[in-house]
This record gives structure tokens, C-alpha cells and sequence, in this order.
């Protein structure tokens, strides 16, 4: 049993009795609970060598479920590979101040759109305006809502290229950093979060209550407007395969992962967690199972949202044709993109043959039945 399924089964009884879950975060945490278990029903493996049987039950293929992503992360990979241009690439995070946490926490679907909104807008009429880059840059952008403790801290990575397509199709970049300057950046998100903000329909329970009251709301909209939002730029990868093993760390995360755990008792979780405001120095933490389900809920995203989106030059429209013009104009390889079955793909990237038989190291395990 992995750990992080350890833990709920351990202590989500006592977390109910006490606590509220809404109900797709119980499906969440019930597929979690059956991932790889006989609930699930299993599969029988025979060696086509040796004959040796094998059984291996079924996941649960659950996003939040950290057990279920290593296929997922690296067919999207793939996919991505296809698209990366010769050029240089940045990396971009929007972040949220603090004081609306708890009004994202209550309408999660409607902010994280308003965050996707608000970036995605940001960097595409900046990029067009000719002061700065005056071209159609291309980016994707992923959604979190977790720091390294696990505490709640919704915000966007954005992994952008380096130049654009001007209107006359050509290609267009420039030598030294990002084209955008940061505090430009971060004043016209502000705005146009805020904005949305004013005309979105939000909702206020609790302790956000007297929000309802609409001359607390816009006191509180002038405060964020006076306010310094952090939106950072870090160094630009190197080549097209730094690009890549980016990729690999940042997209299908969940919260935390099973190998940041260090120790499971009857009533605590010990875990390993960044501290970047101390020098990013690696540390650990202990806190209850009570807190450590109450943390790890707060990151189970609404049905169906989609954490991943596309623009500009990688967004659907014209999507093929932009990439390809893209390519030639960078002199960026162009190859035949191929389908890999889950066990093929990991055997080419990890270098490891997962169905290889254990016992004669020979022969295959194929299935022989359902159950």
C-alpha cells in the first residue's frame, strides 16, 4: 500500500465525523482508497516464456491519485516534444496575493478560470504590442494550488517561447531577456483579475459573509489594487531539451508525491518540504493525519477542470499549421510524430522493460484474464 494511501485509510473515518467533504472530493478520495486493490478488480499476467503467472491489480487512473501518473505525464510528454521549437523558452508564474485566498478556496471553478484568464491575456497583448515583442507568442500553462508544505497557494506556471509570428509571418525574438518586464507584468494582471473579478458572480460564506455586502467587496478590490502582485521569470532553459525535462516535473504533479513522505504513525505524517523564503533548504515537517487529509483536499480540483491550457501559437486554432510555419522559420527539426503504447513509451524513456517476465528475465508477461 502506498503511503499517501496509507494515510487516508488510516485516518479519513475520524476526519469525516468532524469535517464536511464535499462530494466529488469523497469520489477523489474513494478511487484513491481503492487504487490497486481488489475493489477494483486485477488482471492475470502469464510469462510467454516460462509460464509464470502474476497478478496485478487495477489503478484507479484518478489525476489526484499520485500512483496513476507516470503514463499519463510521459504520453503527454511526448505529445509536447512535437511542438518545441529551437528557440529559447521562459518560465512564467503567476501568483494571487493571500487576502482572496479563502474567496478562491469558496469558488474554486470561477477564480482558477479568472487565473487562467488573467495570465493568458497578459502575455498575449503584451507580446503583440510592438513596444515589447510586437508578434504572437506561443505558451501552455499549468495550474497549481499547493506550496511545499501543502498549504493552500493557488497560481500558474507558464512555459513561453522566447520570440513569435509577427503579421507577416515571420519569425521574431529578441537577444536579451524576457521581453516583457516584470512589474509591466504584474500591473496589468492585477487589473485584469480584479476586473474580472468586478463582474464575475462570487459567492461568500463564513467569515467572507460581510463581502456580501458590496461596499465591503469593493474596499477590499481597492486593497489588491494598491497591492504588489508577485509575478516572477526565471532564467530561460538552455535548449529544447531542457524544455522537455521541465515538463516532466511540473505537469502532472499532485500535491505531493509518495517519495516526500518519510514516516507514517498512528497519528502523524512526517514529509520533506522546500523552504524557498530560507534559501530553498530542504526540511521536514510533522503534522497530524487529521491536518495532512485537511490539506490534501484543498488541491482535489473541480470535475472535468482542465489544468492544462494552450495558447497562441499552441492553441487549437490553426494549431498544425502555426507549428509547422513555426519550425521552418526557427529551423527546427521537423519529425513524424508516433504513438507509443504506456509499456513501450517507459521502456524508451526510463530504459527499463516493465514487462519483462521477473522470474526467467526472458520471456513477456502477457495478460491471460480479467477479474
Amino acid at each position: 500500500m502506498e503511503k499517501i494511501q496509507q494515510i487516508i485509510n488510516k485516518g479519513i473515518k475520524e476526519y469525516k465525523e468532524k469535517n464536511k467533504i464535499i462530494g466529488y472530493k469523497q469520489k477523489v478520495i474513494g478511487a484513491i482508497r481503492k487504487c490497486k486493490t481488489g475493489e477494483l478488480g486485477a488482471h492475470k499476467y502469464i510469462c510467454d516464456e516460462c509460464g509464470y503467472e502474476e497478478i496485478a491489480y487495477n489503478s484507479c487512473r484518478n489525476r489526484h491519485c499520485p500512483n496513476c501518473q507516470a503514463g499519463k505525464k510521459l504520453k503527454w510528454i511526448e505529445a509536447r516534444k512535437e511542438e518545441v521549437l529551437n528557440v529559447k523558452y521562459y518560465h512564467v508564474v503567476f501568483t494571487i496575493p493571500s487576502e482572496i485566498y479563502l474567496i478562491a478556496l469558496q469558488n474554486e471553478e470561477k477564480m482558477y478560470k479568472i487565473l487562467f484568464k488573467a495570465s493568458s491575456e497578459t502575455l498575449q497583448e503584451l507580446a503583440r504590442d510592438k513596444k515589447y515583442l510586437g508578434a504572437e507568442i506561443g505558451f501552455f500553462s499549468i495550474l497549481h494550488t499547493w506550496g511545499q508544505n501543502l498549504m493552500y497557494h493557488p497560481h500558474v506556471h507558464c512555459v513561453v517561447t522566447g520570440g513569435g509570428l509577427t503579421e507577416t509571418n515571420k519569425w521574431k525574438e529578441k537577444e536579451e531577456d524576457f521581453f516583457i518586464p516584470i512589474r509591466v507584468m504584474s500591473k496589468v494582471f492585477r487589473g485584469k483579475f480584479l476586473n474580472q473579478m468586478k463582474k464575475e458572480k462570487i459567492e461568500f460564506y463564513g467569515e467572507n459573509k460581510y463581502l456580501e455586502n458590496p461596499a465591503s467587496y469593493n474596499e477590499l478590490l481597492q486593497k489588491m489594487y494598491k497591492k504588489e502582485w508577485v509575478v516572477y521569470c526565471k532564467e530561460p532553459f538552455k535548449n529544447a531539451e531542457s524544455v522537455i525535462q521541465y515538463l516532466g516535473r511540473y505537469t502532472h504533479r499532485v500535491a505531493i508525491s509518495n517519495e516526500r513522505i518519510i514516516e507514517v504513525t498512528e497519528t502523524t505524517v512526517k514529509f520533506k518540504w522546500r523552504d524557498y523564503k530560507d534559501n530553498n533548504k530542504m526540511k521536514e515537517m510533522i503534522i497530524t493525519i487529521e491536518e495532512f487529509i485537511r490539506r490534501f483536499l484543498l488541491h482535489i480540483l473541480p470535475p472535468k477542470f482542465m489544468k492544462i491550457r494552450y495558447y497562441g501559437i499552441l492553441g487549437n486554432r490553426n494549431k498544425k499549421k502555426k507549428i509547422e510555419k513555426c519550425k521552418i522559420l526557427t529551423r527546427t527539426k521537423i519529425t513524424k510524430k508516433k504513438e507509443f503504447p504506456t509499456l513501450e513509451l517507459l521502456k524508451k524513456v526510463l530504459g527499463k522493460d516493465f514487462n519483462l517476465c521477473p522470474c526467467c528475465k526472458k520471456g513477456h508477461m502477457i495478460i491471460y484474464n480479467t477479474t
